[in-house]
């Protein structure tokens, strides 16, 4: 064999080019082939695996597209990426073989070398000699590993038998190719063996092997395939077997490797579409939330993350039922085209709520499961504090459910608890720079901030843009003069004015107002202070709202937690925490991948308050999940609270931000909630419903209908069609249905639709499928509502979407309208923070109230997280405890650690 030369293959290393143990053999397509050829291996040396001698450099004369050889030491099977190959744009396969004859390969190619590169897919084929080591199925496994992680190789071939002079464990090689690069069949989970009286085929690929009773494309085919029950396709020529021909049930098994072109997949046309996903069929037995979740079998989340197209080196496991998706997930489909962009939202709730999250799931699931479509839904985290106090859970519903339901509403992998830890940092250092300000000198600050390392000074990156923003153009410590040092050390924060929390996730009404600092250590500096709940943390929001590691990073450091006595803002980056934020919050920025109890993926990421913040999930999974599900696919996320809230925070703040914009708003309503709007009496969580609302009355149903009609023009509004999902309950009338439906689609709602989905799952949520697909061909005219100065911003939402006849600021509000436009943050988005009870600021106004006043009490600004959020009447951000809270219910079984109670 010639020696290799270094300029032909850059990338392989130089003492890789003796002996031949593992042999790199690169078939270039016919009319891609190089002009150059590399060195090409001796007959007589292929046999032997004997060296070659150096200075060699022997050139074949045959054929452009005869194999280029690469050769590796027999201690060392280590696989090398193909960086080095002329052609790295082609599909590429890896044949892993101990057979050097090309005839030994008659399923993958034919026996002369130019029909290696099929169709433009190109073979690296990976050929292990006789001459194998005793330790040589743990190379072999290690070689597959590299194989399964390098994007450049698109599928992997284990040619069987592996004959060697030391055993070779071939199931365990097998079941080491990564089954999305299989094309084979070898792997356990996706073969799929014939048995023909004693004989097993393990390998599709390989035709000639199947069974006698298979047909080859020389006979005459087309009577048989009609008949065939099952037809297995490998001809090698494209679309020679027409749709026509095969009879209706019968199963198809496609071997064909004909490429169809595609910036981010190579694929066949059986496979044009990355998904494979399996759908759960469940049995449909009435039962209470937590039974149904249980009684489902999920997938392994790893199996779930193959099926909608997720490279294994894009998932990071958390137990069996849930992963992270990595954000370079984003950046290899970047090419590929969004899918159907759809908000789920409602009219203005009771207390109990009217299902949206329920019809989030069963739509997905009726898109997924039972219409075969691409689809993925994207929900908030839940918070513990509601799931412990009176809400519950926020998993869904019925036959409509993230699952394990458990693992879903308690913990998840550790998010919030990551912003919880994020959020009281900060806390914990503006009290401590407040203390030490007080109770050092500039000079002390200084040499402590600063600190001398064998009598030399340095600033921190954090501490030099600091420097900047104070006008201080020196990056050498020692060269500060007493009035920068004084202006460096200095934040002089005002007690008064901060605005930073500390939080936790638990319904607690006694942490709403604290006294901090009552040590004897602290020296008598006390403060009022008080907790809100973690998903009030302007971190949520951050988390929610950001596109990128380096976005979240700015975002993090823009937060102001307070101002100076001078009136300037301070933020995190000036407390010199904003690093270290970003560290605590490098694995929540993941999105969290689950799956609904018919199998189909789900996104949780991300919880902020609807009220306070603005109630969305978050952009990284809305973006993730529209490139996953490519251009034929349907993203459904969810907006919190009614349409006036959720869906108008989704609009002017979620898409402002992310770019996004929605092809179809799904309304969800119920017969309940209308009649409420309708002049029903009040309802109250944990308190039976009066009779009016489980008895048919038609005259409530229409007349809170003035809710319906207002939630309908307020999405209109913006330029997007709308869908109404009746949400039916088992106490709903067929009579109370129709008047809902009618009017809707009278007020221009494109269609309005009757869903059992709670009871049924996706089945009961089909129609609204189809009427959300239907929907989504629409042309759209998106638009935002205002790009106008603060209070008329205020003043346009207020106006608009409440009903209301204007605005009343209060004095202190009119002020932070001033200081916020001096300092810049005029411009941001506005994000109301008003009861999501009623259109207006009273709770108990029910149906579509006008000619109001709404008074903002307020202003603040969640400068980090990008909007500014007016108060309208008084508005808690941490909620209590009611007097018989949902944790009476829950508890563990001791025997079967299962969780108990939990809805």
């Amino acid at each position: 064999m010639g020696t290799l030369s270094s300029t032909a293959f850059p990338a392989l290393p130089p003492h890789c080019r003796s002996f031949r143990t593992l042999q790199l053999v690169y078939c270039p397509a016919p009319d891609t082939a190089p002009t150059s050829l590399p060195p090409s291996p001796s007959p007589s040396l292929a046999s032997t695996g004997s060296p070659s001698p150096r200075g060699s450099n022997s050139r074949s004369s045959s054929s452009p597209t005869r194999p280029f050889t690469a050769s590796l030491p027999p201690t060392s099977l280590t696989y090398y990426p193909p960086t080095y190959l002329p052609v790295p744009s082609v599909p590429l396969a890896a044949v892993c073989s101990t057979s050097p004859a090309p005839s030994s390969l008659p399923s993958v190619a034919g026996p002369s070398a130019s029909q290696r590169s099929i169709n433009g897919i190109v073979l690296l084929l990976l050929l292990l000699t006789h001459w194998l080591t005793i330790s040589i199925t743990l190379q072999v496994l290690d070689s597959i590993a590299h194989i399964n992680e390098d994007p450049n190789v698109h599928g992997l071939i284990v040619q069987l038998p592996l004959d060697s002079n030391n055993p070779i464990d071939v199931e365990k090689v097998t079941n080491a190719v990564a089954p999305e690069k299989d094309l084979h069949g070898d792997v356990d989970e996706r073969s799929i063996e014939l048995r023909i009286e004693e004989h097993v085929c393990r390998s599709l690929v390989l035709l000639t092997r199947l069974c006698p009773g298979l047909y080859s494309h020389r006979t005459a085919i087309t009577l048989q395939v009609l008949k065939a029950d099952v037809l297995v396709v490998g001809i090698g020529k494209a679309e020679m077997v027409k749709g026509s021909w095969i009879k209706p049930g019968a199963i198809v098994i496609d071997c064909g490797i004909n490429h169809v072109p595609g910036e981010c997949q190579h694929q066949t046309p059986t496979i044009q579409l990355l998904w494979k996903l399996c759908s759960i069929k469940g049995l449909y037995i009435p039962t209470n939330d937590i039974a149904i979740s249980r009684a489902g079998t999920p997938k392994h989340i790893s199996r779930l993350a193959r099926e909608v197209g997720l490279m294994s080196d894009e998932v990071e496991l958390y137990g069996k039922y849930k992963a992270k998706v990595l954000l370079s997930t984003l950046e290899r489909l970047r090419p590929q085209q969004d899918g159907k962009y759809i908000v789920v939202t409602g009219i203005t709730p009771t207390p109990l709520g009217e299902g949206k999250s329920t019809t989030t799931i069963g739509l997905a699931q009726a898109i997924g499961a039972h219409l075969d479509l691409n689809v993925f839904a994207c929900v908030r985290q839940p918070s513990q504090g509601p799931t412990f106090g009176i809400k519950g859970g926020a998993a869904g519903g019925g036959y409509s459910q993230v699952i394990p339901m458990e693992e879903f509403n308690l913990h998840l992998t550790g998010d919030i608890h990551a912003i919880t830890a994020a959020n009281n940092l900060v806390a914990a250092a503006i009290d401590a720079r407040m203390f030490h300000e007080t109770t050092q000198s500039d000079k002390a600050l200084f040499n402590r901030l600063v600190p001398s390392n064998k009598d030399i000074r340095t600033f921190s990156e954090i501490q030099l843009r600091r420097l900047k923003k104070l006008r201080i153009s020196k990056s050498d410590p020692n060269s500060l003069t007493d009035e920068e040092i004084n202006l460096f050390v200095r934040l002089d924060i005002d007690p008064d004015t901060i605005t930073w929390q500390r939080v936790m996730d638990t319904n607690d009404r006694f942490l709403r107002k604290i006294t901090i600092g009552q040590s004897s250590t602290e020296k008598g500096f006390t403060r009022t202070a008080q907790f809100d709940i973690t998903v009030a943390s302007e971190i949520m929001a951050v988390l929610a709202l950001t596109d990128s590691v380096q976005d979240m990073r700015q975002r993090l450091a823009n937060m102001v937690v307070a101002f100076s006595r001078k009136g300037n803002p301070v933020t995190t980056d000036d407390l010199g925490v904003s690093g270290a934020l970003t560290v605590l919050m490098k694995d929540a920025i993941k999105p969290n991948l689950m799956q609904t109890l018919e199998g189909t993926p789900v996104f949780v990421h991300a919880g902020p308050f609807a009220n306070i913040a603005h109630g969305n999930s978050s952009i990284l999974a809305d973006k993730i999940a529209l490139k996953l599900v490519g251009p034929e696919g349907f993203v459904v996320t969810e907006a919190g609270f009614g349409a006036d809230i959720g869906m108008e925070k989704f609009f002017n703040i979620k898409c402002r931000y992310s770019g996004l914009r929605p092809h179809v708003v799904v309304l969800v309503a119920t017969v309940r909630a209308l009649k409420m709007h309708g002049g029903g009496p009040t309802v109250t969580a944990g308190v039976p419903l009066p009779k009016e609302y489980i008895e048919e009355n038609v005259d409530l149903v229409e007349k809170g209908c003035s809710n319906l009609c207002k939630q309908i023009q307020n999405a209109r509004m913006f330029g997007v069609t709308v869908v109404v999902a009746v949400n039916v309950f088992k106490t709903d009338t067929e009579a109370e249905l129709d008047v809902v439906c009618r009017t809707a689609k009278e007020t221009g709602a494109f269609d309005a639709v009757k869903c059992t989905h709670w009871a049924e799952g996706g089945k009961g949520a089909v129609a609204l499928a189809r009427a959300v697909q239907h929907a989504a061909e629409q042309e759209n005219n998106f638009q935002f509502l205002y790009n106008l100065d603060v209070v008329e911003k205020i003043r346009i939402i207020a106006q608009k979407i409440y009903g209301a006849a204007d605005v009343e600021l209060s004095p202190e509000a009119q002020h932070k309208v001033e200081l916020y436009t001096r300092q810049g943050f005029g411009g941001l988005p506005i994000c109301m923070a008003k009861t999501h009870l009623s259109l207006s600021h009273e709770p108990d106004k029910k149906g579509a109230p006008t000619g109001f006043i709404l008074p903002i009490r307020d202003i603040r600004a969640s400068v980090g997280a990008g909007f500014l959020y007016p108060l309208v009447g008084t508005m808690s951000t941490m909620p209590g405890l009611p007097t018989r809270p949902c944790f009476y219910d829950i508890d563990l079984d001791p025997e079967t650690e299962m969780v108990n109670g939990l809805f």
